[in-house]
Parts: structure tokens; sequence; C-alpha cells
């Protein structure tokens, strides 16, 4: 199956977690049989002890005796084996739930649009996919059980209560309601605590990553004292939450405890009357009070699991909201697919527009099999938008772009990003090898001896291998401890590694030193068969292009070969100027 196949699957699939629970439903039964016989056996021991104090003790059958306390060695024994199978159960269950629903974010993040991420911050989405979903996962799990628990418990000793005394049995069917709606009335508070206290980590979290993610920044700035009050502004209102939060539960726990506390007590003074009556026996009436007890941790544990219920809730809308995202980019229902393309690239009267601004006008242009298209401008000009459309990171707003005479809006996203290398402006290398990072274009495809051939193309077979690990060697995060150079040229090996039929350079040689710029663009030149765009801010990334576009406010300015737009004097020859100036002849008979 293709990958965007599968993420097109598991992006439709979770709209309710009861699509998750349906699928382990036979498990859920074993657990829910298990607590019921867990809780008929905590029932019977009562009973048993009704029958001591009635049989044994008042009317003297001692012979009763032996089967009572192996009654409740049995007891014992059968509870503790049904307490695990129902524990052991739920933990399995809601971790399996868990896992696939953080797979299930976690690919239908992956699917969405750049323009989501372009208003979402990291932070925010490291959140949902790990704190939230473990706040659901708990749900699941033990909190979800207890609140079953509570349920069957409650009726089962209700009715047990019922058997012995009816006119006790009103006492706790009082108290009941009560506590069920002060239960109720502080979920309600908690819930949008919970909502808040979400949302205030998600910010915390993304304050955290992009501070220690730019730490070199805040350092050569000195804005650490400024980071840091940032990071305690918001750290100091998560505190306020949870102590928002805190108080609640302070406020209503107690009563809690103590109607739990309260209750077997005036069920012992009411009990010992209907004794003294005759109505009830002394054995019936210490059998009631190990039902009040058994009753009281429902009562008591109500606002707890009220507590961590709403936490799960909160969680849970905010999990929901990111699956009811759509991205604004999709897949054609029946795709054409392009095993490998000739490398054919024609934009024909493109123009797009992002958040009202139209950043392309009437782009229009064609990049033949195996030819050089050179793309400059000033910053904002709309280069790297350009990209952006071929990619189908977005779509046009009017035109269309084709690669090999195809509209890339009908291609699967497999089919067209896979016969495109990428070398982006903004370079990331991932936390791992260096081999790792050149073949992850096709990790499965790209053997050692292809992947020294890309590296040695990019004038980075020479600091590697100079490294005690060489190609082994682990880079940090976003490639920390190796210079901006050297992560430009391992970008660049990543992508000729790929050996794609187009082949994108996005100001990829900035960073880099004109000498090893120079043997890079004459490896380029080397490359017959792969359609090259590289968009660039010096000349000499360009000069031997094919065809040279001059972007000014997202149009074409000026367009022709290096010789036919310096003949112009135009923007292109300012740029020429400003950066050779009077040295230009001495570096023309060097290039």
């Amino acid at each position: 199956m293709e990958i965007q196949a599968y993420l097109e699957e598991r992006g439709i699939v979770l709209k309710k977690l009861t699509d998750y629970m349906k699928k382990y439903w036979l498990s859920y039964v074993f657990a829910v049989v298990c607590m019921v016989t867990a809780i008929g056996l905590d029932m019977l021991f009562p009973l048993i002890t009704k029958s001591i104090v009635d049989d044994v003790l008042k009317k003297g059958r001692m012979e009763l005796l032996n089967g009572c306390l192996l009654g409740i060695l049995m007891i014992g024994v059968g509870r503790c084996a049904a307490g695990y199978g129902k524990e052991y159960t739920f933990d399995i269950v809601s971790s399996k739930i868990a896992r696939e629903l953080r797979k299930d974010l976690f690919a239908h993040i992956q699917r969405l649009s750049m323009s989501y991420f372009d208003n979402t911050n990291t932070g925010i989405l490291m959140a949902r996919v790990k704190d939230d979903v473990d706040a659901v996962w708990s749900a699941l799990g033990y909190v979800g059980m207890l609140v079953l628990e509570i349920i069957i418990h409650t009726v089962i000793v209700l009715y047990c209560m019922l058997q012995i005394s009816p006119k006790l049995t009103v006492i706790p069917l009082l108290v009941m309601p009560v506590m069920g709606s002060t239960a109720i009335f502080m979920e309600r508070k908690l819930n949008k605590v919970y909502e808040d206290i979400s949302e205030e980590n998600a910010r915390l979290n993304n304050v955290a990553e992009e501070n220690l993610a730019g730490v070199r920044t805040v350092k050569a700035f000195a804005r650490e004292k400024f980071e840091i009050q940032k990071f305690l502004s918001h750290n100091n209102r998560y505190y306020e939450l949870n102590m928002q939060q805190s108080r609640v539960l302070a406020k209503y726990h107690p009563y809690f405890q103590f109607v739990g506390k309260l209750m077997p007590m005036i069920s012992v003074v009411i009990g010992g009357i209907l004794v003294v009556r005759g109505e009830i026996t002394l054995g019936g009436l210490i059998a009631f009070q190990e039902y009040s007890r058994n009753i009281v941790w429902p009562m008591e544990t109500i606002g707890w699991v009220a507590n961590d219920f709403s936490a799960a809730v909160a969680s849970y809308k905010k999990i929901k909201k990111i699956f009811q995202e759509e991205p604004e980019v999709k897949e054609p229902e029946n795709p054409v697919v392009l095993k490998e393309a000739a490398g054919d690239v024609v934009f024909d009267g493109v123009s797009f527009e992002f958040g009202n601004k139209k950043v392309l006008e009437n782009i229009s242009f064609h990049v033949a099999p195996g030819r050089t298209l050179g793309i400059m401008g000033a910053t904002g000009s709309g280069k790297t938008s350009i990209i952006n459309l071929l990619e189908r990171f977005y779509d046009v707003t009017e035109g269309a772009v084709l690669l090999d005479e195809t509209d890339v809006r009908r291609l699967s996203f497999e089919s067209l990003r896979g016969n495109m290398a990428l070398v982006m402006q903004d370079v990331f290398l991932f936390s791992d090898s260096i081999e790792e990072n050149i073949k992850m274009g096709k990790r499965h495809e790209v053997d050692t001896r292809r992947i020294r051939e890309a590296a040695w193309f990019a004038q980075a077979d020479s600091f590697i291998e100079g490294m005690e690990e060489q190609y082994g060697t682990v880079v940090g995060e976003r490639g920390v401890g190796l210079s901006g150079g050297q992560k430009q040229r391992i970008s660049i090996a990543r992508a000729v590694a790929k050996k794609a039929p187009v082949l994108i350079l996005d100001d990829s040689t900035s960073a880099l030193d004109m000498e090893t710029e120079h043997l890079i663009q004459k490896a380029l030149t080397e490359l017959k068969d792969t359609t090259k765009i590289i968009i660039a801010h010096r000349i000499s990334a360009v000069r031997q292009a094919d065809e040279i576009l001059f972007l000014e406010n997202g149009r074409i300015a000026e367009r022709g070969t290096h010789e036919e737009l310096l003949s112009k004097k135009g923007l292109y020859y300012k740029t020429y100027v400003a950066q050779y100036g009077e040295y230009q002849e001495v570096i023309e008979q060097w290039q």
C-alpha cells in the first residue's frame, strides 16, 4: 500500500473512541466478567460473617465454622484472580488503544497540508500527541475501569442491602443522589479548568521546545533573561490553573469523605434500634455495616474519578479538533502514477495567493528534461513559492503546474514528490548518522557506494571522512555541531543520492565558500539527464543555467541567459555589479 493511501485511510478512522473500543469488545467483556466476579465475591463475605454471628456464635452450630472459614479463604483466592484478570485486561486494552490513537493522530498530522503547520506551533502538536493521548489512555484504562466498577459495585451492594433491611437501605439511597449531584457539579467546574490546563500545557511545551532548539540564537543575542521570564510567565499561568483545580478539589472532596464516614455511623445507630426491636438480627446488622463500608469507597472515589475523567474529556476535545482538520491540498481520488518521470516541467500562467496576498502572478516557463533553470530575485519576490507549488505543498490559485505534461494536481503525492529531490533553504538534519541522513530520500535503494558518490558530488566527503566515525557519525538535533556549509553539503548529498529526474536547489549554496560552490556547480553541469531548478541570490549559482528568471513582486521581470540579461543592463545586471563590482573581470576569468 502506498504511504499516502495509508495516511488517507488512517485520516478518516477516528471520529469516536468507540471505533477503537469495538475492536477489543471481547477483551472488555472478559474484563467486565472478572469485575463482576470480584465484586460478587466481595458481596459474599458479609453473608459469611452474618452466618458466623447468627448461626455459629448465637445458635452454637460449630459444624458450620470450618465451612465458613474455608469460604472466606476461597473468596480471597477468587477475588485475587478475578481482580488480576480485570486490571491486567484493562491495562492491556487501554495501552493498545492509546498506541493506535497516537499512531493515527501522528499519521493524520502528517497528512495535513503545509498551511496547517504555518499556523500551528510544534509544541502544541507535541502536547496533543503525548500528554493528551496519555490522558485518554488513563480514561480508557484505570479511570474507566473505576467508573464502571463504581456503577456495578453500587448496584450490587444496594441489592444486598435491600435483602437484609429495606429500612436501613433508605440511608444510602438518600445520600447517593446528593453525592452524585455534587460530583457532577464539581466535574463541570473542573472541565473548563482542564481545558485551560491542556491549552497552557501546550503553550509551555512550545516555549520550551523553541528555546531549547534555538539555544544558540538565544545566547548569541544575550536573551537568556528575557526567555527565562517568558517561560516563567507561562509556567506561572500553568501553576495558577493547577492551583485553581486544587481549590475546586479541596472544596468538594471533604464532602465525599465526611459523608462516607457519617453514613456507617448513622447505619449503626438506626440498625441497633432495629436489632432491639427484632426487625433484623445482630449478624444482619454486622453484614449491613460491611456493605456500608463497601458503598463508602465509591462515594469517596467519585470525586477523584470525576477529576481525572474531566481531564480526559478536555484532552479528547483537543485531539478531536485535530482530527476534524482536513488537508487543503488533497490527493486525487484516481491519481495518475508516474513511476519515473522524464523531468519536463511547465508553469502555465500560474498565480498564487496566500492569506489574501498575491504572491505570484502569471508565471510561465518551460524546463525541458535535462535542462537547467535559474531563478533570482529579492527576498519576498516569490522564488520559494515556485518550489512550493511544484512540490504541491500548496495549490495554484490560477493556471497549472505540469510534470511530463500532467497537471501535478492529478498526480499522487508519492509519484510527484518521489520524482523530485529538494535541497531546502532551511536545512534540516535528523538526529541520526550522516549515512542515514543522506540515504533518507530512498532508504532502501541507496547503498554505501551511492552514499559516497553523493558525498563526493556535494564536496562533503573530505570533512565526513575526517570525523572519527565518518559516515556513522551521529549529528545532533537539527545538525547541531556542524557548520552551516557542512549541513548544506550533506543536504545536497541527500538530494543527489536520490537520483530523481528533477533536482531542486533552493538557495542551497549560500553558506559555502566560492571555491566549493564552483566545484558543486561544475558537478551539476554533468547531470545531463536531470532537470535542475536552481534558486539563488548569487549570480555564480545560476550563470550556467539555460534560462534565468528574475522575479520582482511575484512577477517575471526579466528572463534570458546570463549574457542576454547582462546586455539588458536591468535588474540582473545591477545584481551582478553589486556582487562583483570592479572585480568582475577577474572573477569572470577565474570562473
